[in-house]
């Protein structure tokens, strides 16, 4: 999430954003008043008549290299036969754009729509959630045959980051202590072409989106990609259907999902192992997440804001108790 004092819309920011690209001059502010704002600014727009998206984040609170890095695997991914977010090259060829505005320095970059419904919003039947695990385990396949020329952060490269986060924050000590062990139990476990490499990071149901027509998924949101063990993206998905998934049938789409994910690619019990470790590491990467997000507040608050706060605000001591918990 970007910091509070970033989370507010923009439609003059947006509109000169969009300047840089082709798009339908009628109805845009009909679509742009669709936005929402949470890591990046989203802003749907129509081009042709599709719907796509315009994706805006302060330079200073992004890696320019992860973005390109993002940008050149989803180029990857798509010439692969991989269905995922597809980026739209500006008016100048490129398909990121740095951008000097009165309102300071923005990245920018724009993407088609996925086919399909997100399948938070379907029925999450064993179908479903048997293409849902073939497109991890697809896109976990071709991340192994990957070689970029753009290196995207690694898990100890964001756990850099989050020692700074929690230092500026003056966490608890308790809190780096479960830090410095997650890095020391991490940095222990061999890594091989096998189980590591460059994952998804939020492969969740309201990043995948079904197409009833092929059976089959296609994923977006590949921001937070890093190159981690891949057994990272099962324990987060498993963690996300475990909250959506229909009542009493967790088990179900548990199955179904892993099922279809062995159809492309294995899932060893030494993956299977590692689940709970990346579930705290992911826990540690939310924490500080959610401290860098609160670190600066704007000076008037909207009653929408305050409200927020105090969920972030809980969240975060959850979190937090979670992460001492689990420290020996």
């Amino acid at each position: 999430m970007l910091k509070l004092k970033n989370l507010f819309e923009n439609f003059d920011l947006a509109k000169e954003a969009l300047s840089h690209w082709a798009h339908d001059a009628e109805g845009l502010e009909e679509m742009l008043a669709q936005f929402r704002v949470s890591s990046n600014a989203i802003y749907p727009f129509r081009r042709g008549g599709e719907v796509c998206f315009l994706r805006l984040a302060p330079v200073e609170e992004k890696r320019e290299g992860n973005i390109r890095g993002e940008l050149e695997f989803l180029s990857y991914l798509n010439a692969n036969g991989y269905a995922a977010a597809e980026p739209i090259p500006a008016d100048s060829g490129d398909t990121l754009l740095r951008l000097d505005t009165r309102w300071g320095e923005t990245f920018a970059c724009a993407f088609k729509k996925a086919p399909g419904t997100r399948v938070d919003r379907t029925d999450m039947s064993p179908a479903v959630m048997r293409a849902c695990g073939r497109a991890l385990g697809k896109l976990h396949a071709l991340s192994r045959a990957y070689r970029p020329q753009t290196r995207m952060w690694s898990c100890f490269d964001a756990l850099d980051w989050v020692q700074a986060r929690l230092e500026a924050a003056s966490a608890p000590q308790r809190v780096f202590a479960a830090l410095a062990e997650l890095r020391d139990r991490l940095a222990s476990i061999p890594k091989t072409a096998e189980n590591f490499g460059l994952v998804h990071y939020d492969f969740e149901p309201d990043n995948v989106f079904y197409d009833a027509g092929t059976d089959s998924c296609a994923a977006i949101d590949f921001e937070d990609a890093m190159y981690h063990f891949y057994a990272l993206d099962i324990a987060k998905t498993l963690a996300a259907l475990e909250e959506d998934a229909p009542q009493g049938r967790f088990e179900e789409a548990r199955e179904a999902m892993l099922e279809g994910y062995r159809e492309e690619a294995p899932y060893t019990k030494e993956a299977e192992a590692l689940l709970p470790l990346m579930r705290r590491y992911q826990a540690v990467f939310a924490y500080a997440r959610v401290v860098y997000c609160m670190a600066e507040r704007p000076a008037i608050e909207p009653d929408w804001m305050k409200e927020l706060c105090k969920k972030l605000e809980a969240f975060r001591e959850e979190l937090e108790l979670s992460i001492i918990g689990e420290c020996r």
